[in-house]
């Protein structure tokens, strides 16, 4: 999204940015270290091949994760956070003390 088309609100400019379920469990996920492919694949419950490609690249687009070819054969791919990507782990923090929390008044 271009900075010049950001919304006024910063919460919104936040759910523009990661504003799927998927982008925010890969996150998640590569908040932990570099993964390849196959594994956030396996590591992301119910999301298909189609659905991680597209949100890995969109978020290579913003800016939140670096992706590294491999000159071989198979190529390797790896993802790895940037460290815009890694200034998510708070709001990431916030949301897992905020669902525990619910699940808790919930039961």
């Amino acid at each position: 999204m271009s900075k010049n088309k950001l919304p006024n609100c910063p919460v919104e400019t936040t759910l523009s940015v990661i504003g799927t379920k998927w982008m925010v469990l890969i996150t998640r996920e590569l908040l932990n270290g570099t993964m390849r492919f196959g594994e956030i694949q396996k590591s992301v419950d119910g999301i298909s091949q189609k659905v991680l490609t597209t949100n890995l690249r969109k978020m290579e687009k913003e800016g939140l994760l670096k992706r590294k070819v491999y000159p071989e054969v198979p190529p390797r791919v790896e993802y790895t956070l940037t460290d815009l990507g890694y200034s998510l782990k708070p709001v990431l923090d916030a949301m897992k003390d905020w669902g525990e929390y619910y699940k808790k008044i919930s039961e």
